[in-house]
């Protein structure tokens, strides 16, 4: 399969958001959407490709090291390394055959990466890769997902 590129949206409720108590919470969710460079990245009006199902036992979260972080970081790596269906593959948080390696993968992207967001942020796919590849590698494990065996060279845009 060819790589393609695209942005992952977080977007939860929160201070940022400027809600009273008194309006209702939406869930969190996170977009999956076609990249876009520059300024228009930010603003609205950007192609959604699809949304990321959250787990049946719970929501996503981001912003602190827990349950919802952890689900939402099975989800993101599950579709950036295209492993399928996160509880399928072993890396979902409610997973019922979990695999090692991608469980500290997951707990890892948590801590190093969800765990810094904020109520609304845009992580390119790119990103995610290199910074798994790098995981893997600073672990020496060799056998790698094939999306990481596939990543294209860095590019700049222009």
């Amino acid at each position: 399969m060819a790589y393609e590129d695209c942005t992952y949206h977080g977007i939860q409720d929160g201070p940022e958001t400027g809600k009273s108590d008194d309006e209702e919470w939406q869930p969190a969710r996170i977009l999956v959407e076609k990249p876009e460079f520059g300024p228009t990245e930010r603003q609205q009006g950007v192609t959604v490709l699809r949304e990321l199902a959250e787990p049946e036992t719970g929501g996503f979260g981001w912003g602190y090291n827990g349950g919802g972080t952890s689900a939402a970081a099975g989800v993101i790596l599950a579709d950036a390394l295209d492993l399928g269906d996160p509880d399928k593959c072993g890396i979902g948080y409610n997973a019922d055959l979990e695999d090692e390696v991608l469980i500290q993968l997951r707990e890892d992207f948590c801590d190093d990466v969800l765990s810094q967001l904020c109520d609304q942020w845009r992580l390119r796919r790119g990103v995610i890769l290199r910074w798994s590849l790098a995981w893997y590698l600073q672990r020496g494990i060799s056998e790698l997902p094939a999306a990481l065996r596939e990543l294209p060279p860095l590019q700049s845009q222009t």
